[in-house]
């Protein structure tokens, strides 16, 4: 029996602690109509049964309403409703057009955006597919009737699909499916439902086809770069489209908020996508994470602004509080030149400096526009020279820049200028790059020492000396080893990958990484592509494929993750700092604990900096 006694119900949240269930937070856009806002319980009540809970969102543009709401939740639901302006994406509306939703446009684009930057999970519906499209690339068509006329009028033109235009727009009862849908195998709803094999479904013809209801007259008529079709209408009409990014991103052309238990598993599937954010978001507010090696101040010459989302790089402010990265190792990058050329001709200097580049001028340079960038971004932004300065930062809300060199060209043929960059704050060195140099060979070099030099063992011993480690990314086989021999204090790979998995001479052999783990050295996973893959397109599922097969062989205290952003790293589902959440969620995926992924995202480093300092 209902009670109406408050008390009652306050005894049972109170019966236990902590009194709750964690469970991540859907953000559910709303409607608007006759100056209310509004929402049809069908979203907040399959959400609720998805295992969520509903927030709901008001259409409201505000950049810090915006930014706060995204703060707080966990997942997006964007609903249907009426039509976009054509004028979002350039075009004159079309006679066909039925009433648009002004109050929403502005605020939806925006919100599906910015929650694609930070990597939230994303379920669009009807409306809300458009939303995505609009948003993020695709294009929308304002009237399908007419869009198939234009498509007939075309000289040459294929009809999509191939079969007349089926009615999209159906008077039954919203829970009645009206037509079906033909969905890919490789996708997620395909994994969603085929897998059940729900009583919606049909197998005719080796078709997997899908009932569902339909209330539109436009549909997504391109999907864009970053989505591919999973679903379609008889008439090819797009259906549904998911990310072709490694993001939990989908839209589906009908409403599955009416179909009940039919429709449930994408609102369960978007819960459970936006768990995993939300613990995803948590462990990077507790833990400290590192990125070892990014290239980003080779931009620096080009007035990059780093206080903004600048889409000329891939690690600024933005995107590296949107990834949940803490810290990055910012090399100053010296590319080798080869037996006649001059390092000169292949750097671009300040214009502030008259003389030709050295490659010790250079680096400096380099370094004092890091400095300068610090000092005009001091509220969020500071340098690192220990492990404990890059708590300190996290802890008073700032990001850390760490200083590395990338190629011991940089000291020339001077040991002191080891003490001079080690006064400036530089952690690691990378001895080599793309060819030999005094130091050592490189992986891509023409063993011009056997291995490392005379001066270089100089080089490392005094590296050791002074506390700076000793970084073998681009090192040959011999002068890896070499070094391993040398240095009495572990050695690093900032951003080097499996030679087991990917056939290149960068890559560390499985007797390298045993060999660098007996020494109580690290490896770092790097995203650059030719790494990670010989053939087709890398993605971040062969990056973390990378990164457990060296842990299968040096064991979880001996790895960690090196992008290589802005030094052309950077792959499907990683492409940037904003991205690197992701890494997270996969790891998560995989039940890698929290200490694990601590380890990898810099615990393990962090440890081999300490000892070398000590």
């Amino acid at each position: 029996m209902k009670s109406f006694r408050l008390q009652d119900y306050l005894n049972e949240i109170y019966a236990s602690y902590p009194g709750r269930k964690a469970k991540p937070v859907i953000g559910i856009t709303a409607n608007y109509s006759d100056g209310d806002a509004c929402l049809r319980d069908r979203y907040y009540k399959q959400i609720i049964e998805g295992g969520g809970v509903p927030l709901l969102i008001p259409p409201v543009a505000d950049k810090d309403v915006l930014v706060n709401t995204l703060e707080r939740i966990d997942g997006l639901l964007l609903t249907g409703g009426g039509d976009y302006n054509p004028l979002w994406c350039g075009e004159e509306p079309s006679p066909e057009l039925h009433g648009i939703n002004a109050e929403r446009d502005l605020p939806e684009l925006l919100i599906t955006r910015l929650a694609y930057h930070r990597q939230i999970p994303m379920l669009g519906i009807c409306r809300g597919i458009q939303t995505l499209a609009m948003a993020l690339g695709g294009e929308v068509e304002q009237d399908i009737c007419k869009g198939r006329t234009k498509e007939r009028e075309n000289e040459g033109a294929k009809e999509r699909g191939g079969e007349p235009l089926i009615k999209h727009s159906q008077d039954a009862d919203r829970s009645e499916a009206t037509h079906s849908v033909a969905v890919e195998n490789d996708s997620i709803l395909y994994q969603l439902y085929f897998s059940t094999l729900r009583s919606t479904l049909d197998c005719l013809s080796g078709k997997n086809l899908l009932y569902v209801n339909s209330f539109h007259h436009q549909a997504v008529r391109s999907p864009g770069k970053r989505f591919r079709v999973t679903a379609t209408a008889p008439d090819g009409v797009i259906e549904a489209m998911e990310s072709c990014e490694e993001k939990a991103i989908m839209g589906v052309q009908w409403h599955p908020e009416w179909l009940g238990s039919d429709g449930q598993p994408l609102f369960r599937w978007l819960v459970e996508q936006a768990d995993v954010y939300r613990r995803a978001r948590q462990l990077h507010q507790k833990i400290l994470t590192i990125d070892t090696h990014v290239d980003t101040p080779m931009f620096f010459p080009q007035g990059i602004h780093f206080h903004q989302r600048d889409p000329r790089i891939l690690v600024d402010l933005h995107k590296m509080t949107e990834g949940g990265l803490d810290a990055v190792f910012m090399v100053s990058y010296l590319p080798q030149p080869k037996p006649g050329e001059a390092f000169s001709d292949k750097v671009t200097f300040p214009a502030s400096h008259s003389q030709l580049p050295t490659p010790h001028s250079y680096a400096d340079a380099i370094f004092d526009k890091i400095a300068s960038i610090v000092e005009e971004n001091s509220d969020y932004l500071a340098l690192a020279r220990t492990p404990d300065d890059l708590y300190a930062n996290k802890e008073a809300g700032k990001k850390s820049i760490v200083l590395g060199i990338e190629n011991g060209l940089a000291i020339e043929d001077d040991l002191s200028l080891l003490t001079h960059f080690k006064d400036r704050g530089v952690a690691y060195i990378t001895l080599c790059h793309n060819g030999d140099n005094l130091i050592c060979d490189s992986a891509r070099g023409e063993h011009t020492h056997g291995g490392v030099s005379t001066f270089g063992e100089q080089v490392i011993s005094e590296m050791n000396r002074l506390g700076i480690m000793v970084d073998l990314s681009h090192g040959g086989e011999q002068s890896f080893y070499d070094a391993l021999d040398i240095s009495l204090k572990p050695i690093v790979c900032s951003h080097s990958n499996c030679k087991a998995l990917c056939d290149v001479p960068r890559n560390l052999t499985d007797d390298q990484l045993r060999a660098l783990a007996k020494k109580g050295g690290v490896a770092h996973t790097t995203l650059y592509h030719g790494f990670l893959r010989t053939s087709d397109e890398a993605t971040i599922r062969d990056a973390v494929a990378h990164l457990e097969h060296a842990i299968s062989i040096m064991g979880i205290d001996h790895v960690g993750i090196g992008t290589d952003f802005d030094g052309d790293g950077g792959v499907p589902g990683c492409a940037d700092a904003s991205e690197v959440i992701n890494f997270t969620m996969q790891l998560l995926r995989r039940r890698y604990s929290d200490e694990d992924i601590r380890k990898i995202w810099g615990g393990n480093w962090l440890r081999v900096w300490r000892e070398v300092e000590g």
